[in-house]
C-alpha cells in the first residue's frame, strides 16, 4: 500500500523532516496541488515504481529489441486553446500575472504501452508509477549537495533544425523576457530557504533528441547556501519552494489561481516534482514530459509560458512540439 498524504494534515512535510533527520533514504512524489503527495523509504519500494535520477536507478536496463515506435498526437482544437490564451492574456494585461505556464492534455495514439515507453525514453529523470503514469523529464527542480542548493530553470524551446536556431532563441525578446522572469522568481524562491544566493550560469543551451525532432532548450544555474540543520527541515524547504516557478509563473499565488480557472482540469502529478534523498543529498525533477493512462486512453500533458509578448499560434505549436518521446 503506497502511503498518500492529505493537504489538510501536511503529513508529508513531517515525514520528510523525520526521514531527513534520521538520514533515511526515501523517494518523494509531490503532485501540483499537493493533495496526493507520496513519501516512501527506498527499502519499501516495490516493482510497481521505477525511477532514475541521473545515474541512480532502481531497475536494470534491458537490451530488448522493441518494435518500431509509432507515436501520433491528437492535440486539442486550436479554438479551445485560443479561448484560454485570450483569458490569460487579459489577466496579464490587467497586471495579475507577468508569466503564466498554460498547459493542456493531448490524446496520443501509440503501439507502445507505458512500460515500453518508459524503457525506450532517454532522459536524465524518469519515473514509472503503478502503470498509471510515466515521466521522462529533462528539467531539474532542485539539487542539494553538501549543504548547497541548486536549481536550473528551463525556459525557451526551439526546433534545432531551424537555421541559426541557437542565435534565434537567445535573441528572441519574448523568450528572453520569460527566462529573466523565471530566473528572478527562482532566485527569490531560493532566498526563502538559503543564503548567498547567486546565478552561476545564465541562459545556456541544451540539446534534446526526440522521436520527432531535436529541440534546443535554454537553462540557467542558481545556487544558495542552506543552514547546517537543513536535513531536519527537508519537508519545510520543499513546501516553501512549491509549486515550481517554471511551470506555474509569476507572481505565484495569483498565477496559480488563473491557471486553475483556465485549464481543463486539475494537473495532478503533472508539473509536480519527484526526487530522491540518499541519506545526505537530494536530486529532484519537475514532472514534465508526462504521460498518464485514463480509461484505456494515453494522455500526454504539455504547455508553455505565456507573456504579454506571446503569439497564440506560436504558443499552440510549442505546446504540440513538446509532445514527444526522447529516444536515442
Amino acid at each position: 500500500m503506497i502511503p498518500v498524504c492529505t493537504e489538510a494534515s501536511e503529513q508529508w512535510i513531517v515525514d520528510m523532516n523525520k526521514l531527513g533527520k534520521t538520514g533515511t533514504p526515501f523517494l518523494f512524489i509531490l503532485d501540483f496541488e499537493l493533495q496526493k503527495p507520496i513519501i516512501i523509504p527506498l527499502k519499501e519500494i516495490g516493482t510497481n515504481i521505477k525511477y532514475k535520477f541521473n545515474h541512480i536507478q532502481n531497475y536494470i536496463d534491458k537490451q530488448i529489441s522493441f518494435k518500431p515506435l509509432t507515436f501520433s498526437p491528437c492535440p486539442i482544437p486550436f479554438v479551445l486553446y485560443a479561448n484560454a490564451f485570450e483569458e490569460v492574456r487579459k489577466e496579464i494585461q490587467h497586471g495579475n500575472s507577468f508569466l503564466l505556464n498554460l498547459t493542456f492534455p493531448t490524446n496520443i495514439e501509440t503501439n507502445y504501452n507505458l512500460n515500453e515507453i518508459f524503457n525506450v525514453a532517454d532522459a536524465r529523470y524518469k519515473l514509472f508509477f503503478n502503470n498509471e503514469f510515466i515521466v521522462f523529464s529533462p528539467e531539474i527542480f532542485v539539487q542539494i549537495r553538501d549543504g548547497k542548493i541548486y536549481t536550473y530553470p528551463m525556459k525557451g524551446t526551439i526546433d534545432a533544425s531551424i537555421p541559426n536556431a541557437s542565435e534565434i532563441i537567445l535573441n528572441d525578446k519574448k523568450e528572453s523576457a520569460e527566462h529573466y522572469t523565471i530566473v528572478d522568481l527562482l532566485r527569490n524562491d531560493l532566498s526563502i530557504v538559503a543564503n548567498q544566493v547567486q546565478v552561476n550560469n545564465f541562459r545556456y543551451i541544451e540539446s534534446i533528441k526526440t522521436s520527432r525532432k531535436t529541440l534546443l532548450q535554454v537553462s540557467s544555474e542558481i545556487e544558495g547556501q542552506l543552514p547546517e540543520d537543513y536535513q531536519e527541515h527537508l519537508g519545510d524547504i520543499f513546501k516553501k519552494l512549491l509549486p515550481a516557478g517554471s511551470i506555474s509563473g509569476a507572481p505565484k499565488k495569483k498565477t496559480v489561481e488563473i491557471i486553475q480557472s483556465n485549464e481543463l482540469d486539475k494537473r495532478g502529478y503533472y508539473t509536480g516534482v519527484f526526487g530522491i534523498f540518499d541519506g545526505k543529498n537530494i536530486d529532484s525533477a519537475v514532472m514534465i514530459r508526462f504521460i498518464e493512462q485514463k480509461d484505456g486512453q494515453m494522455i500526454y500533458r504539455s504547455g508553455c509560458g505565456i507573456t504579454s509578448m506571446s503569439n497564440c499560434e506560436a504558443e499552440y505549436q510549442e505546446m504540440i512540439d513538446k509532445v514527444y518521446v526522447p529516444v536515442c
